[in-house]
């Protein structure tokens, strides 16, 4: 019996010993997928990247952007913000025009329209065409192990028709007199915003709110999503969210931004939200349609609107600007780079959209498949170049501790935009002529900088006369023996 009981405890020994290894390498692995919690240190220097899984490859799978991750570092990209992954509703689905789904007949033409990516049919799922539940934690862990956080799109203001909440609780629904359904209505009319393949959710019903934040807790705790994109964040009531964020961080913090600029929203709720006068601003400059001082007076306006810790995200594409209002290219011209470069000097998080790095100059079919360019032209070194810049730089730091932003008066106020961005020592000067032809000018400037794109010196003198060709723009850095 002794020398059984030996034998056993032997061969015991054996099989832990063996286990061990596997043991260790398990928490080895565990270990390279952690990363810090979201915290504002990152936010000051991070640039956020949109990916819109169905048109980033030919396969348009949750792998085929995975395998690019580790490309983004590249960028600078620190936030990885993942268009709506989940089912798509078919009933009332868009097709073209004003169609929908059941109006085209031939069943092979219908397999086109794929749906907008905004009409939910399960929350707690992902679209099957983009691949497992598996591949999708596989891009997590994979953006962790590379030091970037991944948010999710979140449609909290209505879902798609088949969504099992239209049958098991009609009453979450906004309804019409005869007590029917709704899809969402402006506030201001009454009338419908034409997003007739989703239905409007009342927030006035306690089981919704309880319902909507359990799903959005399922993404952090069992997936480890780090925070969340609010789809029209202003049409889903504050509170709301602001509760929502209280339960998601008694799991851990989140970065949260809403599609709103609405300063109400960041108080309690939001840490950053859309910067769409910026942008509409930007155009007009762009197309002759505003002056530099236009620029400047919206500086002066924000100032005195937003909370000193209030930040926004700056973006000359997104989703919504590339498929319906046209590429960079149609709405900027010529102006393009130095727009680009501006996204990225002013306070706030520059946004890069799916294709951007790679010149895209083609409208993505929304309701379709569609593929991004996969060519590094013009356009990828230039971020390449700004997103360390903006990584390392603490004078374009542009979260809740930004750093000061000052405007820098020209002798032509019109053309000539011109501000200087200072924090921890560091000085950044941004000058851009925003018009097509050559433009002279002198500023209240002086001392020796380094143009960071070319790497050409430069001794500035107060007054001293200078020119840019049309649409032509320097980032100067401050010598540091200055």
């Amino acid at each position: 019996m002794k020398r059984l009981f030996l034998m056993l405890l032997f061969v015991s020994l054996l099989i832990s010993c063996k286990d061990e290894p596997k043991n260790e390498v398990q928490a080895e692995e565990n270990e390279s997928a952690k990363i810090d919690p979201v915290n504002n240190d990152m936010m000051e220097s991070a640039v956020i990247y949109e990916a819109n899984i169905r048109q980033y490859s030919p396969e348009g799978t949750f792998n085929a952007f995975t395998k690019d991750i580790p490309q983004l570092k590249e960028l600078g990209v620190k936030i990885i913000w993942l268009m709506p992954v989940h089912p798509i509703s078919m009933k009332n689905r868009k097709a073209t025009g004003d169609l929908s789904i059941e109006d085209i007949e031939d069943p092979e033409e219908r397999k086109k329209y794929l749906g907008s990516y905004y009409a939910i049919s399960d929350y707690t799922k992902v679209h099957e065409d983009y691949g497992s539940m598996e591949d999708f934690d596989e891009l997590v862990q994979t953006a962790h192990e590379n030091g970037m956080y991944v948010i999710l799109d979140w449609v909290a203001n209505h879902t798609g028709w088949d969504h099992k909440w239209l049958e098991e609780h009609p009453e979450w629904y906004t309804q019409n007199e005869k007590g029917e359904p709704v899809d969402p209505l402006n506030p201001a009319t009454g009338e419908s915003w034409g997003w007739t393949d989703v239905a409007d959710l009342n927030y006035e019903s306690e089981g919704l709110r309880k319902a909507m934040t359990e799903d959005m807790l399922f993404w952090v705790r069992e997936h480890d999503i780090d925070g969340f994109r609010a789809d029209v964040a202003g049409e889903v009531p504050t509170d709301f969210w602001e509760n929502a964020l209280a339960e998601l961080e008694k799991i851990k913090p989140v970065f949260m931004l809403a599609e709103s600029e609405d300063k109400d929203l960041f108080e309690n709720a939001f840490d950053m939200g859309y910067n769409w006068e910026g942008h509409h601003i930007m155009n007009g400059l762009a197309q002759g349609k505003a002056s530099a001082k236009e620029w400047d007076d919206y500086m002066k306006k924000i100032d005195t609107t937003y909370q000193e810790d209030d930040f926004l995200m700056n973006f000359v594409t997104n989703h919504d600007e590339n498929s319906w209002n046209g590429t960079i290219r149609e709405r900027m011209g010529d102006a393009s780079e130095a727009m680009v470069a501006m996204s990225y000097t002013i306070p706030g998080m520059p946004l890069i959209y799916s294709g951007m790095e790679y010149d895209m100059d083609k409208r993505l079919k929304f309701f379709e498949k569609d593929t991004i360019p996969k060519n590094k032209g013009k356009m990828y070194p230039i971020l390449e170049k700004l997103g360390e810049l903006k990584n390392s730089n603490p004078a374009l730091h542009g979260g809740k501790d930004a750093a000061s932003y000052s405007d820098i008066t020209t002798s032509n106020e019109e053309k000539i935009l011109a501000f200087s961005r200072e924090k921890n020592g560091e000085k950044l000067v941004y000058i851009a002529n925003m018009d097509a032809g050559d433009t002279s000018f002198s500023m209240e400037l002086e001392g020796s900088f380094t143009n960071y794109m070319s790497g050409e010196k430069l001794e500035i003198t107060k007054d001293q006369e200078m020119q840019l060709s049309g649409w032509d723009y320097m980032i100067l850095l401050r010598d540091s023996a200055e």
